[in-house]
């Protein structure tokens, strides 16, 4: 079996964050592992509160897994302060960890910032020039490339910026662009551009979409699927659970998604 860890944040209600990358991973085949970087008090109304965790103890958790169980793809997600991102950085160099998928959780769908300035900084230099695939949002796209992102031609002009900050491919996700009837991704490699498309969802259960769509990137990346395939399945497996969460009635605000759904259906 092949193997996928996560370092992210913990979301206590379930929806996001690392347990949203290991219902993933568990849905797309591959062995699930995990390096806690925060716990968060949160539910479906949102964050209440957010306790880091040192980074010297996820450097450990890091190389506990790595020693012993070893890894075939990797995927980021919230990595809170510059010491953080810094010290998982090293640990991706010294262990040689890839492909990497890099989820910039710098800022939230409503246009919140969750990452100050310096761990900003941070996250440019240290870890996107690692990053197989860096996979942000319209919001994360122009902070990292200074671009207003209101139009398919602005994410392709976000997406060449990006890359020559050193990823080697990148997905903008287009689920927020206006007045489309479509959920257009981006993809760019540095030479050419590829669109993945599908219905609009209408749902207010959209919480944990990006820690979704970056862990079955990274699951299928694991598989050895190429980037094109790896994106393709995942925004086919996103777009799935959408459509299955759309009537789930659980918490009071933005509810999870349905993850295991496809997994359901086959063994009805």
């Amino acid at each position: 079996m092949k193997r996928a860890l996560t370092i992210a944040g913990s979301d206590s209600g379930g929806g996001a964050g690392i347990q949203a990358d290991l219902k993933t991973f568990a849905a797309r085949g591959v062995f699930g592992m995990s390096v806690l970087t925060a716990l968060t008090a949160q539910n479906t109304l949102g964050v209440q509160g957010v306790h880091e965790v040192p980074p010297d103890f996820i450097a450990l958790q890091i190389d506990a897994v790595v020693s012993d169980l070893g890894v075939d793809a990797v995927k980021t997600g919230m990595l809170s302060n510059a010491s953080i991102i810094e010290i998982v950085a090293a640990k991706v160099r010294e262990h040689h960890l890839a492909p990497l998928v890099v989820d910039p959780v710098m800022i939230a769908k409503s246009g919140a910032p969750l990452l100050r300035d310096e761990a900003r900084e941070a996250l440019i230099r240290q870890l996107l020039p690692l990053a197989t695939v860096v996979t942000p949002n319209l919001h994360e796209a122009r902070a990292l490339s200074g671009i207003d992102v209101t139009t398919l031609e602005e994410m392709r002009d976000a997406a060449r910026a990006i890359h020559r900050l050193g990823a080697r491919y990148v997905v903008i996700k287009g689920g927020h662009l206006p007045a489309t009837m479509e959920a257009i991704d981006v993809l760019y490699d540095g030479i050419t551009f590829e669109e993945f498309r599908a219905p609009r969802i209408e749902t207010k259960n959209t919480h944990g979409t990006g820690c979704t769509f970056a862990s079955a990137i990274a699951a299928e990346l694991a598989k050895g699927n190429s980037v094109a395939q790896a994106v393709r399945i995942a925004k086919a497996y996103l777009t799935a659970v959408l459509q299955a969460s759309a009537n789930l009635s659980l918490g009071h605000g933005h509810g999870p998604l349905n993850h295991m759904a496809t997994l359901i259906e086959r063994s009805t």
